[in-house]
């Protein structure tokens, strides 16, 4: 798109929601998730994490209205992210954008953002640079150099002196690999080999074998959540890394909390770092649980991007109160939401005054058995965590 046709587009949007912007009653919120395609886990539970929030606290806050507006990305595809934000600014009128799960689709709708002046609340999709791509954009999930530079610190202390690094190839893997190695090369630590793999239709078998050939002490990975963890795990199985003496370190989404049941017991021992467990001990975290299992039904375990849909509405519903009963103003609400501290299900959160990006406690967590059902089990924490990709 051309730079002229970018502006005009721009001022007509903005032209748009800014004639629509007037008292209401009703305050709306356009979420665009990944609800189809092999991403669709990450939608499904967003959505059921903002829904499992209403359900608690209800529909209404202030005395307004609150309508969740979902659309569908479809997968990666900043493209039709750009179009469904549109959409939603322009047709819906929508007050807050909020969702999205993965990186591409984020920075393809930051612009948005600035252009319309409309708050944009990301709720899970975790590189570093997102929350500067717009001075509206405000972040209630974490970063993958957050959970990772952690990993690296863990690993070096507890006698694991050799690592090879296997990441998705897009920004949150490149993220991840890079924190991971500062830390862990600090630390005393050797990376023996490292690989990127696509983001679509990954074949592992010949990376596990080039994993095996380089003899590490264990493998540091990241994979987005959905299909790729599972087939990592049966492949790693299937090779048996494991007999070889290879463990494996990862992010948390590798052995996310929906997918673990579908990996059997390959994963177990499996040590990683991350803001959020199921098996997290705390009030908040049992409310969370039952209400999210009302909404999506007892099978449905969920994860950290459930979670960080809830805390992403308990943000939202905070910024309507320090609204007033006006239009929704972007710039008030970016100022309420400055240091708004959550008392989430993973426990105690706070955005960042000057980053707009979460502070948080990242666990370290092992994969066991537990009420014979398989959890991220926390052993250590590590609190207030800043991003240090900024």
């Amino acid at each position: 798109m051309s730079g002229r046709l970018w502006g005009a587009l721009s001022f007509a949007v903005a032209a748009i929601v800014s004639a629509g912007a007037a008292a209401q009653d009703v305050v709306r919120v356009g979420m665009i998730a990944e609800m189809s395609g092999p991403f669709a886990e990450t939608g499904r539970q967003m959505v059921n994490g903002a829904k499992a929030y209403q359900k608690v606290f209800g529909e209404t806050v202030g005395g307004r209205k609150v309508e969740l507006i979902v659309r569908d990305s479809t997968g990666p595809a900043p493209e039709v992210a750009k179009r469904l934000a549109q959409e939603l600014l322009v047709n819906d009128k929508v007050d807050f954008l909020a969702g999205f799960g993965l990186t591409p689709n984020a920075l393809a709708v930051a612009p948005l953002a600035t252009e319309t002046k409309k708050p944009m609340i990301v709720m899970n999709a975790a590189t570093s640079v997102i929350t500067q791509k717009s001075p509206y954009i405000a972040r209630v999930s974490f970063t993958l150099a957050q959970v990772a530079a952690p990993l690296g610190t863990w690993a070096a202390k507890n006698g694991i002196g050799k690592v090879y690094t296997l990441v998705a190839d897009y920004g949150p893997g490149i993220d991840a690999e890079t924190a991971f190695k500062k830390t862990f090369i600090a630390g005393g630590g050797e990376i023996v080999g490292e690989v990127r793999t696509p983001l679509r239709n990954v074949e592992f078998a010949p990376y596990l074998q080039r994993i095996k050939d380089a003899r590490p002490q264990a493998v540091f990975i990241f994979l987005p959540v959905g299909e790729q963890p599972v087939a990592f795990m049966k492949g790693f199985a299937e090779r048996e890394l494991d007999k070889a003496g290879i463990r494996v370190i990862a992010t948390g989404d590798v052995t996310e909390d929906g997918q673990l049941e579908a990996m059997g017991e390959t994963p177990l021992g499996v040590v990683t770092t991350h803001h959020y467990s199921a098996a997290h001990d705390s009030a908040q975290n049992r409310t969370f649980l039952k209400a999210f299992a009302d909404v999506a039904g007892p099978d449905f375990k969920p994860n950290f991007m459930a979670v960080g849909a809830w805390d992403g509405m308990a943000a939202i519903y905070e910024a309507i109160r320090r609204n007033g009963s006006g239009p929704i103003d972007g710039d008030r609400v970016l100022a309420a939401l400055k240091g708004l501290k959550i008392d989430s299900p993973r426990g105690p959160i706070m955005i960042d005054p000057e980053t707009r990006d979460v502070v948080q406690t990242v666990y370290v967590r092992r994969v066991q058995k537990r009420g014979g059902r398989i959890y991220n089990v926390e052993f250590e924490q590590i609190p207030n965590v800043k991003d240090p990709g900024k």
